[in-house]
């Protein structure tokens, strides 16, 4: 039987209770609401931290260690955590009485997007539709950890499912709004391909799915030609990206002569701070929609 409690993000879990850990607020989010009082939640990375980029301290060390259950993407998204936590194409593994689950690769792969590599676009997140599926295998999982309370992880689903459905739609009529010949999203990273399948836009990122990668000149030069040939006005910072690249492309739209802006500043790989309208998952979702909608209209 699980313990009582649950916690609030990133705070350390109660030591009398079973502890799931999450890497990142997408995944704890999401199972707070199913655990509701049968588990202390945390995760690792709270808000503008870049999952791609996260180096893990002694003390996350101990705490991945320390956990029940650790929940976390896979596939790459925690590219330099891949040792701890069981690396790409490892769903699951035991160490002791501990379980590593990366619940994303429980998804097939052929609902995924791929590169042209073979590389799997992590961001399963930005698709609420998606991620639904995501949030069905984590009901999965807590049942078979807690079977004892199978039917109040059903129930919680359940009801989190009907949210997600409206939200899903209320996302999809806010973005239908934006004219055909605007329906462009230039971003710093390539974090919106999800976004950009579901909700109908064309999606174009300056550095490539994780932001390890680097901007090249040519990729710059390519996207200032299209965003000044097809007048789109808006471009988007990224929460968990530094500007530069951005500044780049208004520059050389700007040398074209045409007139580029900020769109707004985009939650993709984490939530934002307490009191930013963003700092649950579903929250980072519709403030996007809502600043995309805006700028591009």
């Amino acid at each position: 039987m699980l313990g009582l409690g649950c916690n609030s993000p990133g705070t350390p879990a109660a030591k009398n209770g079973v502890q799931i850990l999450c890497t990142t607020e997408m995944l704890a989010g999401p199972m707070r609401t199913l655990c509701g009082p049968h588990a202390d939640v945390t995760s690792l990375m709270g808000a503008g931290v870049d999952p791609h980029l996260y180096k893990p301290s002694p003390g996350d060390v101990q705490r991945i260690l320390d956990a029940d259950l650790v929940l976390f993407h896979g596939h790459h998204l925690e590219g330099r955590m891949g040792e701890i936590l069981g690396g790409h194409g490892v769903e699951h593994r035991e160490v002791s009485n501990r379980r590593f689950i990366a619940i994303c690769e429980r998804i097939d792969d052929q609902r995924l997007i791929q590169s042209s590599a073979g590389t799997i676009d992590p961001h399963l997140w930005m698709d609420i539709s998606l991620w639904q599926d995501v949030i069905e295998q984590m009901e999965l999982v807590l049942s078979e950890l807690d079977p004892d309370h199978r039917e109040y992880f059903r129930s919680a689903a359940a009801t989190l499912d009907e949210e997600l459905m409206l939200l899903d739609e209320q996302v999809m009529q806010m973005l239908a709004k934006i004219p055909e010949k605007r329906r462009i999203l230039v971003t710093a990273h390539d974090a919106f391909g999800y976004f950009g399948r579901r909700y109908r836009l064309e999606v174009m990122g300056i550095q490539g799915i994780s932001t390890e990668s680097e901007a090249s000149i040519d990729r710059v030069n390519t996207l200032v030609a299209i965003l000044s040939e097809r007048k789109v006005p808006a471009v988007f910072v990224e929460s968990t990206v530094p500007e530069r690249n951005i500044r780049a492309l208004i520059e050389g739209c700007s040398s074209l002569g045409h007139s580029l802006e900020i769109g707004g500043v985009l939650f993709s790989d984490a939530p934002g701070p307490e009191g930013s309208g963003a700092a649950r998952w579903r929250d980072m979702v519709l403030h996007d929609a809502r600043v995309i909608s805006e700028a591009l209209r």
